[in-house]
């Protein structure tokens, strides 16, 4: 092995460690609802909201690191139902993941109360793969976290995304931020 080579090993490394040991603070994404977020993460502007979450229902807020990596969104929307449906929605929710996604595999998928409030909530590794016929790009592996609840006639929904490389440094700080979220 080369020691430059080795030399970049080790700096990886120190990068993975400098990015796992982030440092938390309160963040206010709305008057209702705040959490704790890496004190490096910034709100993304509304021109990159349109491109990296192009639907029709754009989320309130996306909050990234400073390498982009890394996305907590907060998505808002009316809904029908009401907190106590929030079993018979997992489901719902479960199947459109499992559509959505070439392959998932839950570590989470359960009905959990977070500060007082029920939550569905799904952790999971996605994978992505690029099916057309022309094109050989490898499959793209996320590691994720979803959080979703109804306050009043809002369907709320909190997710986590993050490249699958990433999930070792990433999974307890993702737990703590996903597991801070408070609403009014």
């Amino acid at each position: 092995m080369n020691m430059r080579y080795l030399a970049f090993l080790v700096i990886i490394l120190i990068a993975g460690v400098a990015l796992a040991d982030t440092k938390l603070k309160k963040t206010q994404i709305t008057k209702e609802v705040s959490l704790l977020l890496p004190r490096d993460f910034t709100p993304m502007p509304d021109d990159g909201i349109a491109r990296k979450y192009p639907a029709a229902n754009k989320p309130v807020a996306v909050y990234t690191s400073p390498n982009g990596q890394v996305d907590f969104s907060m998505t808002q929307k009316r809904s029908q139902f009401g907190a106590q449906d929030l079993h018979m929605l997992r489901e719902i929710y479960k199947a459109n993941l499992l559509e959505r996604f070439t392959k998932v595999d839950f570590i989470r998928d359960e009905v959990t109360n977070i500060n007082g409030r029920d939550y569905i909530v799904f952790e999971f590794v996605s994978v992505m793969a690029d099916e057309r016929k022309a094109t050989n790009l490898a499959p793209v592996q996320k590691y994720s976290i979803m959080q979703y609840t109804i306050q009043g006639n809002q369907l709320m929904v909190f997710s986590m995304h993050l490249p699958f490389v990433m999930k070792n440094d990433w999974q307890d700080p993702a737990r703590e931020i996903m597991g801070s979220i408070k609403i009014k």
